[in-house]
């Protein structure tokens, strides 16, 4: 009798913290976020796949790069610092490949403290001093501060590594950002629980690989047709292509001009395509502060 109550209790505990996560994403969904909204959201562009996220009292990063070593010549980007943030600061990790952790911007940001996420079952390495590293569960809301409400949802690796996406909400704005993702079935479950999105970062490049043997052919991050796929499922107002730029490569290709192709794909959608040169700020364009 004692183990069924003990089993009976064990088996409650896990459907209650289910409800509770389940719960704690449908409560966020709706959530106001009063007093962020009413002070405003900006979204900077980064170089290749980095955004900052700026309220007045805080500032999150996500895969912010700023090393010249990176890509070197292959990209043409602007490298726009990171060490000038307001406020509490925090930073969020899709995977640890070194041009989504480059882990002198991650110290530039948090040279005074701050959060560090990533995925669970990684250990980003080095992790600033003063940095406060914290794997993230799937599907697990988090909060950082009383700004900013993060969640690590599915993703998937060119090369099979650990990733994940982030759904962020802040502002009163309900944001993703797709780190290098490629094409996988989670879609339709995020746009349930978060969406819709008032913007989505999202890869565009298609990359093909030649660095593993034997050579697949088959693009490692989402092509443009993909990507405006994605966003239509997720319920994006905006796609802001990230993630694109390198050329000169020969064992990393990307697609010929994916801006035109993007552009193409989303010819007759409601869908926005905002691209952004890094170092840009997003236009919301509906009248709230950007």
């Amino acid at each position: 009798m004692r183990q069924q109550r003990n089993a009976h209790r064990s088996g409650t505990a896990g459907l209650d913290r289910r409800h509770f996560l389940a719960g704690c994403a449908a409560g966020l969904a709706a959530w106001p976020l009063a007093r962020a909204a009413a002070e405003g959201l900006r979204v900077q562009r980064l170089a290749w796949a980095g955004i900052r996220l700026q309220l007045p009292r805080a500032t999150l990063f996500i895969d912010p790069l700023t090393n010249p070593d990176t890509w070197g010549s292959a990209l043409p980007d602007a490298l726009i610092p990171v060490d000038d943030a307001v406020g509490d600061s925090h930073v969020l990790l899709t995977h640890l490949h070194s041009d989504h952790f480059d882990a002198k911007a991650v110290a530039a940001v948090l040279a005074r403290g701050g959060s560090l996420l990533h995925p669970a079952g990684t250990q980003p390495q080095p992790v600033p001093p003063r940095a406060r590293p914290r794997a993230s569960a799937l599907w697990e809301p988090q909060l950082l501060g009383d700004d900013f409400t993060v969640t690590a949802v599915p993703a998937a690796d060119g090369y099979g590594d650990l990733q994940v996406s982030w759904v962020v909400l802040a502002g009163g704005r309900r944001l993703f950002h797709g780190g290098d993702t490629l094409w996988h079935g989670h879609w339709w479950r995020i746009a349930r629980q978060f969406g819709p999105f008032d913007a989505a970062f999202l890869p565009i490049n298609g990359a093909r690989f030649g660095f593993r043997q034997p050579v697949s052919g088959q693009p490692g991050v989402l092509t443009p047709e993909q990507a405006l796929a994605a966003a239509r499922i997720l319920g994006a107002r905006r796609l802001v292509p990230i993630h694109y730029g390198v050329g000169g490569m020969g064992r990393y290709v990307e697609v010929a001009d994916p801006i035109a192709r993007l552009r193409e794909a989303a010819r007759g959608t409601a869908i926005e395509i905002q691209p952004l040169a890094p170092g840009a700020w997003l236009d919301w364009g509906d009248g709230r502060s950007s």
